[in-house]
């Protein structure tokens, strides 16, 4: 049998020594090594300006877009403030104060707080582990613009009173109930939104992952990064339950399939069961990034390095992991058994170990280091102190009959912001005084920030603490207005004038943050004096983010290794040029950090922007019925997808090897595991694989909470098409194997033919998968409703693996696949692992299950 081909490993000395390192670079060398840099990575001007998608730009655009959905979710507070300033207010009506409280809650959640963590690591996290950029550049261009397009949509149904009015939470029957189209933007606009945050994810965890600077093992890592791979992990596992539930919601609201209809055997707590396996979860994934911008600053106001840096990583893995058993903690008045609410109820409390730690580990490094009270410190300070109150009423709400008496009151409105303000909203504005001089180069004001300090501070707790006694006295949520008699106006007045105080501090950084700074001339180029490889960037900044990537072998490498700015300054490190002026980083392993080989990395382009646009008219056309030209949008949405990947990635290069610096040699391809494309693969199929997992919970969900299902004398869907849609979809995954192993091993031939053999099946399968229920009314029972839902996901992704699969076989027959170049086939041959698998799970499910149940 012919060999397989491999492609040559890295060669040359590694690790560096310190006389490699000392050895000095001439200044002619230096001087080419700038330009070349210099022109690979010029950010376009002029209206091309908008194709860029360098993380620096990118990460800019995102985190003040974010922001400004905060500001306008904030004027939506203002405004249902005022109505409850005094009993019988008539400012707004009963539907647009609904409106109002809806989508305040909604831009809150998903368009600023996940988003702006995901905004500021796409900005930060290339500077934190030395790496050039994110490693798909294109991939966060097309989420930011998912996001802008999706956010917009959403949040402009509000000037057309057209707004969603049923809670940002979105609890059946109201909202399937409810007539117009406020529903289906909050579901279609919000899953198009969520579409960039899992895309965004998927980005961070593979750049923590796989593009660390050579010589950064995981145990050297900085703090940020672990707690983006925590939070990105948390991310990938809890939005697909959201996606799933809205997957079930849309297809009630348009087709009439009755998942939350108990009259036709749906269920309604189904839908709280999904929303809140997300929410909760959404809660530290909220808490969890402030806390990332806490450990980078509180280590440089004491000038010492993180006390329990271990302690620390596991506290934060521990938090996302027990975050996920505490749904039900919204869910205590619903009818639960005790048992359940006992469970649930001690995770709740469970929570706050972790949690704790984290925040000793910071009181301790403070205690023993020299700490100076910086600006963002004083920002920081506020924020323990408002999120450790929220968390106090946070152990109180996990007692069950304590949460009883206060569900749905004002109390839980005070909670929930003092843990939101506490845990997202004071770290995060820290965090742009801490690093605004790294991406302005520039400072923001002391008095400015301590006036905006002040006012927020004060303003919150004179918002919310009289809250927690409203609720306390019975005043329920969500209601637009009170009687005279009630005894809540007084508190309700002070929470108003409260909120007009935190309105005008947040006026107040808004100036400072939007002010010219000319005045200021030139800044040092690490201004607070920190340890960390972010504010080794040039001042003024280079496009380039690196001069040279650095041998890291500490954790605080300014601090910690001698002279390593000036090394990277001169280009001693690793590319410190660009000889064919490409875009270019290095991939690393997972653990220790060896280099594996260089990674192009693609430049401007508007496709980006054009996928997203169309994208998007996918999910928009749908919320007004439209579904022709939603079909067109997701037609044209696959073709730019395609031609971006067909066109910047996995394409032979020029030369197979790269002198990287320091007399190392490494490949400019791989394929496999080794790769980042591999690697994001598998880590957006185990979200996907989530959301798949949520419908077969829907499955059995109405099996145990439904003495109806399946109803009496109901058909089932035809045992001998779903054992053929199983049989061609698992040969269809044999074939895409069989196609990577013969190509590998030079049978090109054979391998083109494996894969027309891949594509037959699968299309063979996907027309037996709807032929096995094809039979069956959706709109009569929820039990033939969830049989269609799971059919119709299944048959969506063997259609886009049979795109992959065609995308493999053209590039064959146009020479960017070959026996050598094989990354795409890898890829795609993980994606129908995945494919396989759901199809037996399906399979199981609708031939198998029915039978066992009746």
């Amino acid at each position: 049998m012919t060999e397989k081909l491999h492609m040559p490993a890295p060669e040359g000395p590694y690790p560096p020594t310190e006389e490699m390192l000392s050895v000095p670079v001439p200044h002619e060398e230096q001087e080419r090594g700038k330009a070349e840099l210099r022109a690979a990575w010029k950010t376009p001007t002029g209206w091309r300006y908008w194709s860029a998608v360098n993380n620096t730009e990118v990460g800019v655009w995102y985190t003040l877009t974010a922001f400004g959905f905060m500001l306008l979710a904030g004027l939506l507070a203002l405004a249902m403030r005022v109505q409850l300033a005094f009993p019988g207010m008539e400012f707004l009506d009963a539907d647009r104060f609904n409106q109002f409280f809806t989508m305040h809650g909604s831009a809150m959640m998903f368009l600023f707080a996940v988003p702006m963590f995901e905004a500021i690591s796409i900005l930060l996290l290339p500077a934190f582990v030395g790496s050039r950029d994110m490693p798909f550049p294109r991939l966060s261009a097309y989420g930011y613009w998912c996001f802008l397009i999706g956010g917009i949509f959403v949040m402009g149904s509000l000037l057309f009173d057209a707004g969603p009015k049923a809670g940002w939470f979105m609890y059946p029957p109201l909202a399937t109930k409810d007539e117009g189209i406020g529903p289906d933007v909050w579901l279609l606009g919000l899953s198009f939104i969520e579409v960039a945050s899992i895309a965004a994810a998927v980005e961070l965890i593979v750049g923590a992952l796989k593009c660390r600077p050579p010589g950064m093992r995981v145990n050297l890592m900085p703090l940020y990064a672990w707690y983006v791979l925590v939070v990105g992990g948390m991310i990938l596992f809890a939005f697909p339950p959201l996606i799933a539930g809205d997957f079930l919601f849309e297809l009630e609201r348009s087709f009439d399939w009755p998942f939350f209809d108990p009259t036709r055997g749906g269920d309604p707590m189904l839908w709280q069961h999904l929303f809140w396996i997300f929410g909760h979860p959404e809660v530290y994934i909220v808490f969890l990034p402030s806390i990332a911008v806490a450990a980078m600053i509180v280590p440089t106001v004491a000038q010492r390095p993180m006390v329990g840096y271990s302690w620390i990583v596991l506290s934060a893995v521990g938090t996302g992991f027990l975050s996920f058993g505490l749904w039900v903690h919204h869910m205590f008045t619903t009818g639960l058994p005790q048992i359940s609410l006992g469970f649930f109820s001690a995770a709740s409390e469970a929570v706050v170990i972790p949690t704790g730690i984290q925040l000793f580990a910071f009181v301790a490094t403070l205690m023993v280091g020299r700490v100076k009270m910086s600006l963002p410190m004083l920002w920081i300070a506020g924020a323990l102190a408002i999120f450790v109150a929220g968390g106090l009423t946070g152990v109180m709400l996990a007692i069950v009959p304590f949460n009883w008496q206060v569900h749905d009151t004002y109390f839980i409105v005070a909670h929930l912001h003092y843990t939101i303000f506490g845990g997202m909203v004071f770290p995060v504005i820290a965090g742009v005084y801490y690093f605004y001089p790294f991406f302005a180069k520039k400072l923001l004001s002391e008095r400015l920030g301590r006036w905006s300090f002040w006012l927020i501070f004060s303003g919150f707790n004179i918002t919310f603490l009289p809250m927690h006694m409203t609720g306390l006295q019975g005043m329920p949520r969500r209601v637009f207005t009170y009687p005279e008699d009630s005894g809540w106006a007084l508190l309700n007045l002070v929470s108003t004038v409260g909120a007009f105080i935190i309105a005008a501090g947040f006026a107040v950084f808004l100036y400072d943050l939007l002010r010219s700074k000319k005045h200021q001339g030139q800044i040092p180029r690490n201004p607070w004096g920190a340890g960390t490889l972010e504010f080794s960037h040039d001042v003024p900044e280079e496009s380039w983010g690196v001069r040279s990537i650095p041998y890291i072998r500490s954790r605080y490498p300014l601090w910690q290794q001698d002279k390593i700015v000036e090394r990277m300054d001169a280009g001693r490190f690793y590319l410190p040029d660009a000889p064919d002026h490409q875009r270019e980083t290095i991939v690393t392993s997972v653990i220790d950090a060896k280099p594996l080989y260089v990674q192009p990395i693609t430049g401007p382009a508007w496709i980006c922007m054009l996928a997203a646009v169309f994208t998007g008219g996918a999910f928009i056309f749908p919320t007004f019925h439209i579904y022709t030209p939603a079909i067109v949008c997701a037609a044209f949405a696959i073709v730019c997808v395609c031609y971006w990947l067909w066109t910047a990635t996995a394409r032979p290069p020029r030369s197979n090897m790269r002198d990287a610096g320091l007399g190392l040699r490494l490949p400019t391809y791989a394929s496999g595991p080794n790769t980042v494309g591999w690697w994001a693969m598998w880590i957006t199929m185990l979200g996907d694989s989530t959301a798949f997992a949520s419908l077969v919970f829907g499955f059995f969900f109405y099996w145990t909470a439904r003495p109806d299902f399946p109803p009496a004398g109901a058909e089932h869907a035809i045992g001998l098409w779903v054992a053929l849609a199983a049989l061609l979809l698992v040969v269809s995954w044999a074939a895409t194997l069989t196609a990577r192993e013969v190509n590998h091993r030079g049978h090109v031939n054979a391998a083109r033919l494996a894969l027309c053999v891949a594509i037959a099946a699968a299309l063979g399968g996907a027309g037996a998968a709807y032929l096995a229920v094809a039979d069956l009314d959706p709109t009569s029972h929820v039990y033939p409703a969830i049989l269609w839902a799971l059919m119709v996901w299944l048959v969506v992704h063997v259609g886009a693996g049979v795109i992959m699969q065609g995308y493999c076989l053209a590039g064959s027959l146009a020479g960017k696949l070959t026996p050598l170049y094989d990354a795409d086939l890898h890829n795609v041959a993980l994606f129908w692992h995945f494919i396989g698998l759901k199809a037996l799970v399906t399979a199981a499910v609708l031939g198998l299950v029915p039978g066992w149940l009746t």
